[in-house]
């Protein structure tokens, strides 16, 4: 799939997704919930996915409810993604023991692609995936790339960050911690 149809299926509005690996990447702002497009998925329930990660074991959402959960959609060409995803790598091991999975889900068209990026580190922290259904892009839409979904311990979609500058990932590890510090399940009421 050329980067041209890619733009195209994941309904990326605003940065196409050819001219920004050519120009370098997408100059948006994340951070602020989006109001429209994958905007209108806070408050519903995550779609599940089924990705396989780096070692060809199969990790799905579903696998991971109960925990808070950093969804990342990314691709080894673009830019804005390639400096974003060794800062979610510092989150990811700084908050895992709070309960939070970071699940960065490459959508790139080879496995081969996103494995040969990731191979500039020696050890991540985060759980690297591919989707090779090429499905992902499909379900979940992402308007600018990357795109990352806050999601809390019960499936619900809380934010959607799309696109990254650096700062953002101090937005993103704020609402990651907010999820994590709120009591998802109501204490049962005692009667009078």
């Amino acid at each position: 799939m050329t980067r041209g149809k890619s733009a195209r299926l994941f309904g990326l509005a605003g940065c196409a997704l050819a001219a920004a690996s050519a120009a370098g990447g997408c100059a948006t702002r994340a951070g602020a919930d989006a109001t429209t497009g994958t905007g209108s998925l806070v408050g519903r329930r995550a779609p599940d996915l089924t990705a396989v990660d780096m070692t060809g074991r199969p990790v799905s959402l579903a696998s991971l409810r109960g925990r808070v959960v950093l969804l990342d959609l990314w691709a080894s060409w673009c830019e804005p993604c390639k400096k974003e995803l060794p800062l979610l790598d510092g989150m990811a091991e700084r908050l895992k023991s709070k309960g939070v999975e970071v699940l960065a889900v490459s959508i790139d068209d080879r496995r081969e692609n996103a494995a040969r990026f990731l191979e500039a580190r020696p050890r991540w922290a985060l759980t690297a995936a591919h989707d090779p259904t090429k499905l992902v892009g499909e379900t979940w839409r992402p308007e600018k790339m990357p795109t990352s979904y806050v999601i809390d311990r019960e499936g619900i979609i809380r934010h959607v960050n799309a696109g990254f500058e650096p700062g953002d990932e101090t937005v993103i590890e704020r609402q990651l911690l907010e999820m994590v510090s709120m009591n998802v399940i109501p204490p049962a009421k005692s009667d009078p």
